[in-house]
């Protein structure tokens, strides 16, 4: 009776409107009262969910995200990325995915990923004579990868969701997304070219020569080099994966004040301000969702799905499949984070029973999350690179199977290939 009360005042919830957030600490409350507990219980999960010092993590990646975000970091290395591609058929959408790339693991988050590469490059783009729903498809697509990046916050939840359930490092994370990141670039840049192709977009200029592009690389390296920080910085054991994002934002802050100048004190405040309030949210949610979890895991819904499953097939790359579909499907009407926090207790244990490594898992939930951010009814990264490119979400939709289909089939390499994800930290143990 708990568990029906539990699922049902969610799923209404959130039919009616209300946040993700408070639909989750609602419906444990609700299903606190109909156990016949006691309410406090909820606010103890919550309390003792968020009181984890690798939380601290968070607060500073996401403001290292912010001050590059601000900083102006995207120009450099969208001029970097166009020195190198931009002389082939397609080049500004092809130089779009590499600058997002990159961005993405100096930023660690699709959403800023958009807003700063698809300021610069969907205009640009637009300008140039592309058509405005492949500069946002492009863009959109490009930023998902951000996701998986080293300086990605939402690798931090993925480690602390699955903290009661296996073993799983922020740094295995980080190593196990990268070779999977390169895959996903490589299937953007094969959509942007086979389209760029197809529709006759024509070549703009000549390569500049190496010079040009040893020159933008040096522009945009102070700002590419936090990665090289936190990777090095926690690979060679100087310090932790906490500890490397108060690192960050001391070079975040001394690239965009000292060697660019060009973080304003108005937009510093800005960074602080979007930065407090996506901490505020992620710890909130963090919180609720452990009192949630917890009665999941005490009415054996992990267990219950996997039953469930087993039914329709007991074949792994049947269960697979079912999984990512329903992590996709979730992925749609939920925030990333609450995503995460959600799913991971209920079907990690059923992927690891069927010989899924955690860190494979935790890489291709947080593919499945970003591809969500890229869909509609949420789909909050394909809104804002709609709202800059001035074109309606039908339109961007009608023209998205190329970009969803290379995207998709390298989220098949990463949940049928496991060497993709753990070749690599396997490689350095």
């Amino acid at each position: 009776m708990e568990l029906t009360v539990l699922a049902l005042s969610f799923t209404l919830l959130l039919i009616l409107g209300v946040p993700v957030a408070f639909a989750i600490g609602l419906s444990s409350v609700a299903t606190i009262i109909a156990a016949g507990l006691p309410v406090a219980m909820v606010f103890q999960k919550m309390v003792g969910g968020m009181q984890v010092f690798s939380f601290l993590a968070i607060p500073f990646f996401v403001f290292a995200g912010e001050l590059m975000l601000y900083g102006g970091i995207a120009d450099r290395i969208v001029r970097f990325a166009n020195s190198l591609v931009g002389h082939v058929r397609g080049g500004l959408g092809m130089s779009n995915v590499i600058g997002c790339t990159i961005f993405g693991g100096v930023a660690g988050s699709p959403l800023a990923d958009v807003s700063a590469m698809g300021s610069v490059m969907i205009p640009l783009m637009k300008k140039e004579g592309y058509d405005a729903d492949y500069a946002v498809n492009v863009t959109t697509h490009a930023a998902l990868v951000g996701a998986i990046m080293p300086t990605s916050h939402n690798m931090i939840i993925f480690t602390l969701a699955a903290s009661g359930l296996a073993s799983v490092s922020v740094l295995g994370l980080i190593l196990a997304g990268l070779v999977p990141a390169i895959i996903l670039t490589l299937c953007n840049l094969g959509a942007a070219y086979w389209v760029a192709v197809r529709r006759g977009y024509p070549i703009h200029g000549n390569f500049p020569g190496w010079l040009e592009v040893i020159k933008a690389f040096g522009a945009a390296l102070p700002g590419l080099f936090v990665v090289v920080i936190i990777l090095g910085g926690i690979l060679s054991g100087a310090f932790t994966a906490t500890e490397s994002a108060s690192i960050a934002v001391a070079w975040a802050l001394f690239v965009t004040v000292i060697v660019y100048r060009t973080l304003t004190l108005q937009n510093f405040f800005k960074a602080c301000a979007k930065a407090c309030k996506t901490t505020g949210v992620v710890l909130l949610l963090i919180g609720i969702s452990n009192a949630f979890g917890y009665f999941m895991a005490l009415y054996e819904v992990p267990q219950m799905t996997g039953a469930l499953m087993q039914k329709i097939s007991s074949e792994p790359w049947v269960i697979f499949l079912m999984i990512n579909i329903l992590l996709f499907v979730l992925g749609t009407f939920l925030d990333m984070a609450a995503t995460i926090l959600i799913c991971t207790p209920i079907f990690m244990p059923i992927a690891m029973h069927f010989g899924m490594d955690p860190m494979q898992f935790g890489i291709m939930l947080l593919i499945n999350c970003a591809l969500g951010l890229n869909t509609p009814p949420v789909g909050t990264v394909q809104f804002v690179g709609c709202a800059i490119g001035g074109i309606s979400v039908g339109q961007v939709m009608r023209t998205i199977a190329p970009f969803y289909g290379a995207l998709t089939l390298a989220m098949l390499l990463v949940t049928y290939v496991p060497q993709f994800t753990l070749w690599l930290p396997n490689l350095l143990k």
